[in-house]
């Protein structure tokens, strides 16, 4: 079930009905069961795999917390993250070290091989997968206290506005939300509101329609030339931003509606000035959790600087890895990590936007922005092979684009207009999101943002890209 489907609609619209009418003390399991048929709706099996993964980490989390032993402690933590992780590795990884370990066997004529399982990837495993782990983290570190209430625990993992593309929240931000009665407010549906048709925006008008090029393009790289493949890996940038800051913005948004508040995700990614700042701004949820729970625990920058590099290049290269079970996304994560590696090494890291000159903060936005887009070009291409076609022919300038007159229009209508909606934002640091106030202003703001929706928005129901993660 799609956010962009008029059958979330009509879902939202009678959970929200049943929530407020509920009782308080009943609306955890409206919610609960909410979520259980919004995932199952990929896939009923899917069910009893979020359910298995539940049950362990709550189990576990009472039995590091009960427990006065440290080493009981550990065992108990150690079970949870290695069953979390195996699920992970199985549904998701095993295929991709199996084919890549077959390669090596064949490179050295050794007859065994690893079989091809055929199985599919669970929807939002890797978000749900990371937000049990770092409960079971926080119980076993003393930041969270266990909730024992396995319905309420259950909702934590299951929450249906960020269940299959994030954010991923902590434990101890969400689940207290989930012991506080939420009326329904103006201020709360206004706010809500705003994020929501934000996301529309982003996901409708931004990332379908700019898709229709990408896809054209990257799915058939050989026969393209430099040219067409500049174009389509600029316009990629804007579509995976759009589309997956767009899922980010309506999960907010339909939480908020609700009384709770999701974490920010985005924070105008494009505009940083660093790629430190860049990593400040994107896929926010996961960038901290790296931070917390793998960066931190193997030493950070409390080591000697060519380990403190290293820390950091790992880093980034384990994301990569959590972003997909491909070389692709192995190289994109390991350029990001060699960015961040050389960028300390100079001392060029600048996070904010007072600390420059007007002038070198675009000079630096822009050179950001390319070292960037050309990472991406590894994160969208279908396989190896074709990223690096892609890499070796980019600078054969052709004048055919191939372009489709409207969707280039189009697109380009959508990319003037999402530039003036972050510059907005970033010049109000969030304000014109975060304030229930609704002026003739913002009224107008967002009614403008309907009426392009409306009129150039991409309607077939596209899935979103961050949910194959």
């Amino acid at each position: 079930m799609l956010f962009n489907s008029i059958q979330f609609i009509y879902f939202f619209s009678i959970v929200l009905v049943l929530y407020y009418l509920s009782p308080f003390k009943w609306r955890w399991f409206v919610l609960l069961i909410s979520s259980y048929y919004f995932y199952m709706s990929w896939n009923v099996n899917y069910v009893f795999l979020i359910l298995f993964t539940t049950v362990i980490s709550y189990y576990t989390a009472i039995k590091i917390e009960s427990s006065k032993s440290h080493s009981i402690k550990k065992i108990y933590l150690t079970i949870s993250i290695v069953v979390s992780l195996g699920v992970l590795f199985f549904y998701k990884y095993f295929n991709f070290f199996g084919t890549s370990l077959n390669s090596v066997f064949n490179s050295f004529n050794v007859e065994q091989q690893i079989p091809y399982l055929k199985v599919l990837l669970p929807v939002g495993i890797s978000f749900y997968t990371f937000q049990t782990l770092s409960y079971s983290i926080d119980v076993y570190k003393g930041n969270m206290k266990t909730e024992r209430h396995f319905g309420i625990y259950a909702l934590y993992v299951s929450f249906f506005p960020q269940l299959v593309a994030g954010p991923i929240e902590r434990s101890t931000r969400l689940l207290p939300q989930f012991r506080v009665e939420h009326k329904i407010t103006l201020s709360n549906v206004i706010i809500g509101m705003k994020w929501v048709i934000l996301g529309y925006f982003m996901k409708l008008v931004i990332a379908d329609r700019l898709a229709l090029y990408v896809d054209s393009v990257y799915n058939n790289v050989y026969q393209h030339s430099g040219s067409t493949f500049i174009v389509a890996t600029f316009l990629f940038a804007f579509q995976i931003f759009g589309d997956f800051a767009g899922y980010s913005s309506i999960a907010i948004g339909i939480a908020r509606i609700m009384g709770y508040k999701l974490m920010t995700n985005f924070k105008r990614p494009y505009f940083a000035n660093s790629i430190g700042d860049f990593w400040h701004r994107w896929h926010i949820s996961l960038s901290t959790w790296f931070r917390d729970y793998f960066y931190i625990p193997i030493g950070g920058s409390r080591v000697t600087k060519p380990r403190w590099y290293m820390n950091l290049f790992l880093t980034f290269l384990v994301s990569g890895l959590w972003h997909g079970a491909s070389w692709t996304f192995i190289i994109w994560g390991a350029l990001h990590g060699l960015y961040i590696m050389i960028e300390n090494m100079l001392k060029l890291q600048v996070i904010g936007k007072t600390k420059v000159s007007f002038l070198e903060r675009i000079i630096r936005i822009f050179i950001v922005f390319l070292l960037v887009d050309f990472a991406w070009i590894f994160f969208r291409a279908n396989n190896l092979n074709e990223a690096f076609y892609i890499v070796r022919n980019i600078a054969n300038i052709s004048t055919d684009l191939f372009v489709d007159s409207k969707v280039f229009f189009y697109g380009l209508i959508g990319l003037i207009i999402l530039f003036i909606t972050d510059f907005i934002i970033e010049k109000n640091n969030d304000s014109i999101l975060l304030n229930s106030n609704l002026n003739y202003k913002t009224a107008i703001y967002f009614s403008l943002l309907i009426c392009v929706i409306l009129m150039i928005g991409v309607f077939d129901g596209g899935q979103f890209i961050y949910f194959q993660f």
